[in-house]
């Protein structure tokens, strides 16, 4: 049985009490916030311990699940690594490049497991692709949210956007080549819309763009590849395939259509996607990598190359904005 020690209680670490209750072979210790009114809330909710004392909470579990702030994560994850426990940090990884890479570093000391919370590489309308091959050579990304004070103590890049760069990185599989983007503050002191364009070695081009002051919320992806069209709708949990048939293809809608080089048949799928909790799926494949000593989902690597790529993108915003200022 794995003790689990939640550091976060607040919107989404409410979240994660209610996943961790429901997953087997863990046990939920207790946890840390310093505000007492949340804490007490939670206290008597879930019936759970609530520890006045960070290192007393250290001690008493395997598994920190660190939902912190943002500029707090380095100094959670920091003191729980050096204590030689498992951790699950949520995205970003750190506030700044230097914590996340010295996490790095440290994580590969301690020979323990790390996973970064990119809950969308578990989501639902994502997964019903992991049997299709990827290798696209055009990605459109949309992710719109209302604005909502929570989480705006980072831009919009590292809040929302870093998000579909994960994704993307790990379906790319390539160098970054150049980077474009624009964003601009609206709400905030950083940027709350952005629009990027990311070129890859292999000739990839990814436009994505991000906004947390919209009317309406959107999250889709449309990927393009040789002979084949990916949509993956995350927010309504949707995922359609175009492609050009093949032999193997079964229980799909088809139809001809006449080109230039003959007549080709083309098969529309809509991959089955399983109504399950994308929080639940990432904690239980972080408590098998531990189980069974196997590597994380996403590890601390691919959230250091996330946040290095997101970093480039905020100097390129600032950089435009240098250049636009009277």
């Amino acid at each position: 049985m794995l003790n689990v020690g939640v550091f976060g209680v607040g919107h989404l670490g409410k979240y994660h009490l209610n996943n961790w209750k429901e997953i087997k072979g863990v046990k939920l210790v207790g946890f840390f916030d310093p505000n007492n009114e949340m804490a007490k809330q939670v206290a008597e909710e879930y019936g759970l311990k609530r520890f006045l004392d960070e290192d007393k909470l250290f001690d008493a579990c395997d598994i920190v699940d660190v939902v912190v702030p943002t500029d707090r994560h380095f100094e959670v994850c920091m003191r729980a690594l050096r204590k030689g426990k498992h951790v699950f940090v949520e995205k970003p990884l750190a506030n700044t490049m230097e914590e996340a890479k010295t996490l790095v570093d440290v994580v590969r000391e301690a020979n323990v497991k790390m996973q970064v919370g990119h809950v969308e590489r578990f989501n639902p309308a994502y997964l019903a692709i992991k049997n299709t091959p990827i290798n696209p050579m055009f990605i459109e990304v949309h992710r719109l949210a209302q604005f909502n004070p929570r989480g705006t103590e980072v831009s919009v890049i590292l809040d929302l956007m870093i998000h579909d760069i994960d994704i993307v990185l790990s379906m790319v599989k390539s160098g970054v080549k150049n980077i474009q983007a624009s964003g601009v503050a609206v709400m905030t002191e950083t940027p709350d819309i952005a629009n990027v364009r990311i070129e890859f070695n292999n000739g990839c081009v990814a436009n994505l763009t991000s906004s947390r002051i919209s009317m309406k919320k959107m999250r889709k992806m449309r990927l393009f590849q040789k002979d084949a069209y990916i949509g993956i709708d995350f927010l309504e949990k949707k995922t359609e395939i175009i492609k050009l048939k093949q032999p193997n293809d079964a229980n799909v809608f088809s139809f001809d259509l006449d080109t230039p080089s003959g007549k080709k048949t083309i098969a529309v799928a809509n991959p089955e996607v399983q109504q399950e909790s994308a929080i639940k799926l990432e904690l239980e494949s972080f408590v098998d990598a531990i189980v069974n000593n196997k590597p994380t989902t996403v590890s601390e690597i691919d959230g250091l190359l996330a946040m290095e790529v997101a970093h480039q993108i905020l100097e390129k915003i600032h950089a435009n904005q240098r250049l636009i200022k009277p």
